[in-house]
């Protein structure tokens, strides 16, 4: 499964939903007629019976889903669709789902740690990588780092990312690590 969006709150009284999608083209799930819903291991299968946009977010009635109860449920959801339904990436693109996880070292081989989120920003997305607590030297690090371990936010950029390898799992950027 690829995430594609989130649900974010109801829409009005007769089971619709807002939705806030995660996809380069804002109406991008529009292109799929059932769309999974679920978070961690609870997952289902849905219809999607109308959909459209409105004003920032879609607006969505799922077959199933037919009042504001059902839809408040729903809130906080994601929405995903399977791999295999997905055209393949282009050269030196990536779906972010195929970049969370990823080991991320710089040229001088400091580990920086995995890739936990990718956002978009105005100007570029965003990778944010999370350093493992266990990877510390020192344990008066160890012990500030198992509260709140060190997170960078590098631009996914040319300039910055120089090699994605998602079979080996591994991002080599060039950044700082004083950054």
């Amino acid at each position: 499964m690829v995430v594609m969006g989130r649900i974010v709150a109801p829409y009005g009284v007769f089971g619709w939903l807002k939705i806030v999608p995660d996809t380069e083209a804002f109406d991008g799930l529009f292109d799929y007629d059932s769309w999974w819903l679920g978070k961690g291991e609870d997952w289902r299968e849905m219809v999607v019976e109308t959909a459209k946009t409105h004003n920032d977010v879609l607006v969505v009635k799922l077959k199933g889903i037919d009042d504001r109860d059902a839809a408040l449920a729903c809130k906080g959801k994601q929405i995903a669709v399977p791999r295999e339904q997905l055209p393949e990436a282009e050269e030196n693109e990536y779906y972010w789902s195929d970049l969370i996880g990823l080991r991320v070292k710089n040229k001088q081989d400091v580990d920086f740690g995995l890739i936990v989120d990718v956002f978009e920003t105005g100007a570029n997305d965003v990778i944010a990588v999370r350093a493992d607590a266990v990877k510390q030297e020192d344990s008066a690090v160890k012990a500030i780092a198992k509260e709140k371990p060190q997170e960078r936010l590098l631009p996914f950029i040319d300039a910055v990312v120089l090699e994605v390898d998602t079979t080996a799992k591994t991002m080599l950027v060039d950044w700082d690590a004083d950054f």
